[in-house]
């Protein structure tokens, strides 16, 4: 089994639930439970936060059209279902459920398709931040996921490989990733690495990692995203210097 950890971005205006926690920094959704099947999605979440947060939350996932993870831009025709479980001073627990229609799409169908049957989802919400938690067999194919998933967010959503690596492993299973990238991109992700790019909260943004790098920031960006590339599909994660082993 392997475990595949990233991170979903949304600008101001892309997505309601992200909209609505980073007008409140302390709130955080998790999931309790999450399945999938080719046809439906359901889960069950909890929000904690003021009860200012908690309200907006409430009101945010009645109304929002795509807080079930439908990553469809417009209107996909889901038949969407949302349940409040629980709302006290400090909780609230939400069940939602969505049958598919021919155009929506989610991080839990793309993986279906990709990494095979099998799959163990955790997700935590906060700020404009959706950070995945996939754990998954090993035999599928992790490149086409990542390629399937960059090419189905829209404007105004980024995705970020945070983590991946054996689940259960110990590190000397796992194989070399700088022997087989270029000498710049080797630079690159160590230095993010070794500078807290990829801890949650970061240590450092692009901008000032490019900066002691000497490199313009659109240029390190590129430099990653072709490592982080060849890290997803070699299913390698060991980097030279240790990396977080907490869950979300």
């Amino acid at each position: 089994m392997r475990e595949l950890v990233f991170a979903l971005s949304y600008e101001p205006g892309t997505n309601a639930i992200a909209d609505a926690l980073a007008e409140y920094p302390e709130a955080r959704i998790r999931s309790l439970s999450l399945h999938a099947t080719p046809e439906s999605l359901w889960r069950v979440d909890h929000a904690t936060g003021s009860p200012a947060a908690l309200a907006a939350i409430e009101e945010t996932v009645r109304t929002a059209d795509y807080y079930a993870d439908c990553l469809a831009a417009d209107d996909c025709g889901a038949k969407q279902t949302t349940e409040v479980l629980e709302h006290s001073e400090d909780t609230l627990v939400v069940y939602s459920y969505w049958e598919r229609s021919a155009t929506c799409v989610s991080v839990p169908h793309i993986a279906i398709d990709t990494l095979g049957d099998g799959l163990l989802f955790e997700t935590l919400n906060r700020g404009r931040e959706y950070t995945w938690r996939v754990i998954h067999s090993g035999t599928g194919e992790v490149r086409r996921f990542v390629e399937a998933l960059e090419a189905t967010l829209s404007d105004g959503v980024s995705m970020e490989l945070r983590r991946m690596s054996p689940a259960g492993g110990s590190p000397g299973e796992r194989p070399s990733l700088v022997d087989g990238l270029p000498p710049e991109q080797r630079e690159a992700l160590r230095a993010a690495v070794e500078n807290g790019y990829y801890e949650v909260p970061r240590e450092i943004d692009g901008s000032e990692l490019a900066d002691k790098l000497g490199i313009p920031r659109s240029t390190l960006t590129y430099r990653l995203r072709r490592a982080e590339a060849h890290v997803m599909g070699e299913h390698v994660d060991e980097l030279g210097v240790d990396e977080p082993t907490s869950p979300l």
